[in-house]
């Protein structure tokens, strides 16, 4: 294993449209990130990276491009960005920005061009197909409700879109194609960032034919194939990190994506471990508690199956998942600080390269007051309301309102939370944000926090200090421990000769484990004294000798 800086980093993800507005619209923007930089510095951050600021009709608040070389304007425009980037390099940040190439928004000229006819020179650079005895060629259901497949007038044919029906799917076995994914990939590296997340990147893959029989298009074979020749092509060029979001793959495909010999990606985002609290049925829409021995099975073979070979990304949140002390922790005004600091460092103190999710470093918490379908404004959770309650009546209104308020993806996109002032600081007094601000900004603000050595934020900071002085918290080994306890995740890391170990409490109840016993020095802790082998509500402790 050769390393590497990305092995090195903190990476912390900005939500652009909720970070800060600097211009009074309720939209966060590039401008506001920038103004914001000293304060992703002083957590200790890294690399920052940025959701789709391009230009997009917003289906998918940004994940449908219209035009991968243009800025959104609710963001600002390329001279803001040139800026931003110029700023996080003086402070020695990195920006790696979000790439989404399996799909465009279907107002990207390529896709207006290519919904005339079959003969025009974007004909190919979509994935279409005729109609089988009257209807669609499979029955794929869209990730976000309904079939993925729409039937085009002026084509005669269905095109496919695995997302919103807005964002038709690139045809990655035009050559053209791939050629102009790259081409717009050196765009951004040339002006000098530093890498990309590339957006559901392992569904770029597609059957040659579509049939009863065609395999669902994800991790198909030819994925490998296009990633290393953009490798080739690209990323080898450039001194930058990648991560792939994959759904749906295991630590094996992971070696094959990421392995330090194969020439694809850096690493990825996997999302087993985001499955444990879903519905067999529902989903994320009815909420089913989980076993915390599930989810330390899930990453203990990730931590094991990885080592030596890839490299892990490590995260509880991002701007798809609900927030982690609301859903795995416990967001009691009593418990809330505790508990997010136990999962901070249960995550951080793992093999790879973590990643904050903004307001995560403060332990931000879903938003209680979410209470009606007009509150909110993710594409995912109206059309899973439409599906589930309108069309199945399978849940009723209430059920449903109850698993958005646990599950929706707008739980993380609620505005960052930086002072008391009205709308928490995220922008002007009188303005009204794009969607609502969470009420308990009062006593969850960065501004308190910052100043307060005693919360979540410090905690975050102090993780990211001890990263940087200890090699072991970065390439130690890991072996779990007490793998069949219900309360307690403890594990330990080997690297030259340290030890560290983690022990974290799971639970509000007071708790007796030999492993909790002194094993050397006290690194951290989120209580201020050790007590030994017991354990009280969320304590974690972590130990080097």
């Amino acid at each position: 294993m050769v390393n590497s800086w990305w092995q090195e980093a903190v990476v912390y993800q900005v939500y652009p449209r909720s970070f800060q507005d600097s211009d009074g619209d309720g939209i966060g923007d590039l401008r506001g990130i920038e103004n914001r930089l000293d304060y992703i510095k002083q957590l200790g951050a890294t690399v920052i990276w940025l959701n789709p600021i391009y230009a997009s009709p917003n289906d998918d608040n940004g994940y449908d491009i219209s035009d991968y070389q243009a800025i959104q304007p609710d963001f600002g425009t390329m001279a803001a960005f040139d800026r931003l980037l110029k700023a996080a390099h003086q402070r020695g940040l990195k920006l790696v920005m979000d790439l989404v190439v399996n799909h465009t928004s279907d107002e990207h000229h390529w896709f207006v061009e290519s919904r005339k006819n079959a003969t025009n020179p974007y004909s190919d650079y979509y994935v279409w197909a005729d109609p089988v005895d009257g209807h669609a060629p499979t029955d794929w259901e869209s990730s976000f409700s309904g079939p993925a497949w729409q039937f085009d007038q002026a084509r005669g044919q269905y095109y496919l879109h695995l997302f919103s029906k807005k964002q038709p799917d690139l045809n990655w076995r035009n050559p053209a194609v791939r050629h102009s994914v790259y081409d717009l990939m050196r765009f951004w590296l040339d002006k000098g960032i530093d890498g990309f997340r590339m957006d559901v990147i392992n569904m770029i893959g597609k059957p040659e034919a579509f049939g009863p029989d065609a395999p669902y298009p994800i991790n198909l074979p030819q994925v490998q194939d296009y990633l290393k020749e953009m490798n080739r092509e690209v990323l080898s060029k450039y001194d930058i990190m990648t991560v792939g979001e994959m759904p749906g793959t295991d630590p094996a495909l992971a070696r094959a994506y990421t392995g330090f010999d194969t020439h694809e990606l850096n690493m990825i985002f996997q999302f087993q471990h985001m499955g444990v609290d879903l519905d067999p049925k529902f989903g994320k829409w009815v909420h089913h508690p989980f076993k915390l021995t599930t989810l330390k099975a899930i990453m203990d073979r990730w931590q094991l199956g990885l080592d030596g070979h890839a490299w892990n990304s490590l995260y509880w949140n991002n701007h798809d998942q609900p927030r982690v002390v609301s859903r795995f922790g416990n967001d009691a005004p009593e418990f809330r600080e505790r508990s997010a600091k136990m999962l901070g460092a249960v995550l951080h103190y793992q093999q790879g390269t973590p990643y904050i999710y903004q307001g995560e470093e403060l332990g931000m918490t879903n938003d209680a007051a979410l209470t009606k379908l007009s509150d909110y404004r993710d594409i995912e959770s109206l059309n899973g309301y439409h599906e589930w309650v309108d069309e199945k009546h399978a849940l009723t209104p209430a059920q449903m309102l109850t698993g958005l308020q646990h599950g929706s993806r707008d739980n993380a996109r609620t505005p960052m939370q930086w002072d008391t002032e009205p709308n928490a600081g995220f922008a002007p007094a009188g303005v009204t944000p794009w969607i609502g601000v969470n009420p308990n900004y009062l006593t969850i603000n960065a501004q308190q926090e910052v100043r307060d050595q005693n919360s979540v934020f410090n905690f975050y900071r102090q993780m990211n200090v001890l990263r940087q002085e200890n090699p072991i918290v970065t390439y130690g080994d890991y072996t779990p421990l007490a793998q069949d306890d219900e309360q307690v995740w403890a594990y330990q890391r080997h690297y030259e000769g340290q030890t560290l170990t983690v022990v974290a409490n799971w639970t509000q109840d007071l708790l007796t484990r030999d492993c909790a016993a002194t094993a050397g020095e006290l690194l951290q802790s989120n209580y201020p004294d050790d007590l030994g082998e017991t354990l009280r509500p969320y304590e974690v402790k972590v130990y080097l000798k």
